[in-house]
């Protein structure tokens, strides 16, 4: 069997431009971009060693139709594992928090929010803080 070497969630959303600077914010970078007629279908962003994709509706209903109707439907859930919580928070002010800041018994230290696209983001330290 091949050894997985990444996973990179892929984001459908009606409009990938208003869900930029919610990553911007945390230091991500598009690194790859695909217009479709005046718009973006596609990006990838990156903060370096990690990756989220968005593709639009309209992008998925043309590249893969099979799937369109069922990209509209759901909604992803991410579980993102940052080193300072403290400053995720701080950048991403102002954003819809739908989970507050809580320590959970597996000793995370949380947030939750809803951003632009209408996914969900956690972020969680684990551990200590950092000095």
């Amino acid at each position: 069997m091949s050894r997985t070497r990444k996973i990179t969630t892929v984001l459908p959303v009606e409009a990938i431009e208003p869900c930029l600077p919610f990553w911007e914010a945390i230091g991500f970078k598009v690194t790859v971009d695909l217009p479709q007629g005046e718009a973006l279908g596609f990006v990838i962003l990156s903060d370096g060693s990690t990756e989220v994709m968005y593709q639009s509706f309209a992008s998925i209903a043309e590249d893969v139709p099979a799937i369109a109707e069922a990209a509209r439907r759901g909604h992803a859930f991410l579980f993102v594992e940052v080193d300072d919580i403290d400053a995720v928070e701080r950048a991403l002010a102002g954003q819809p928090v739908v989970l507050p800041r809580r320590t959970t018994f597996y000793g995370a230290t949380e947030i939750g929010y809803r951003e632009p696209g209408g996914h969900y983001v956690t972020f969680a330290r684990f551990g200590e803080p950092p000095q």
